[in-house]
């Protein structure tokens, strides 16, 4: 065992899959200690029993699945950090809603998990005491070609639903995450996002002018785009941004002058 490092716990309950990640976080340099659960409630066992920096965590389980652990967990004094180790890519939005810091897609590569033991350790106590979490969904992850990309929430415009997805849209291109239009709505509402239509959000900074389209119809204009503005959500979006504009938030700092 390494003198200094991260004390964590890996849960999976599939054999082999445990022992690989196991050895994956021993040969970490930020680690230095690794225990293994192999089902959720040995590790709810172990985590009562003593303090652990970190749990990294396997969400399809039977009895108690890791997204149940995860939002016991945060119900502690202390919660260790998560992260979900799995090998399904839709609960994403899920998992970082009970807080997790990262969402590793089996089979982990090494850099991914250097990645997320960065994140990890940027706000574990002993790295930096008295350091906030950090807001889990400020950030979404985007699967393309085996390689993970995080959008920030801050770059966004607007968000399109396109079926099973949405699509980010952003200064740096247009990305499509797996996940309903009305969970991020959910999650983003207190974050300066809004309903525009059916199928649409808007972020209320984003938003430089309202306007008509050809048939009356009312537009929001962003410097991405327009975005379709329904009469059902008109008025409230007509409110908010009043509110917004009356704080001071409308005005990204890249749109200022």
């Amino acid at each position: 065992m390494k003198a200094s490092g991260l004390h964590v716990l890996a849960v999976d309950d599939v054999p082999a899959a445990l022992e690989d990640l196991c050895q994956l976080l021993r040969d970490a340099p930020e680690i230095a200690r690794v225990t293994a659960a192999g089902d959720p409630l040995s590790a709810l066992r172990m985590i009562r029993g003593e303090r652990f920096d970190a749990v990294f965590l396997d969400i399809a389980m039977p009895g108690l699945d890791g997204l149940e652990l995860a939002a016991l967990l945060g119900k502690l004094a202390e919660p260790p950090v998560i992260v979900f180790v799995t090998a399904y890519d839709e609960h994403a939005v899920a998992a970082f809603g009970v807080g997790a810091v990262d969402y590793l897609l089996k089979p982990v590569r090494a850099e991914r998990l250097a990645d997320a033991l960065a994140r990890v350790g940027r706000i574990t106590p002993a790295a930096e005491p008295g350091s906030d979490r950090p807001d889990a969904l400020a950030a979404l992850p985007v699967e393309s070609g085996g390689r993970t990309r995080y959008v920030r929430r801050d770059d966004v415009r607007f968000v399109e639903a396109h079926g099973d997805y949405v699509r980010l849209h952003t200064p740096s291109g247009v990305h499509p995450v797996r996940m309903p239009i009305s969970r991020l709505e959910e999650y983003w509402a207190d974050a300066g996002f809004a309903r525009a239509h059916r199928g649409y959000l808007v972020a209320l900074d984003a938003v430089r002018e309202l306007r008509s389209d050809s048939v009356g119809g009312l537009l929001a204009h962003t410097d991405l785009g327009d975005v379709p503005v329904s009469r059902r959500h008109a008025r409230e979006l007509r409110e908010r941004l009043l509110r917004a504009a009356q704080r001071g938030e409308l005005s990204r700092p890249e749109q200022r002058t």
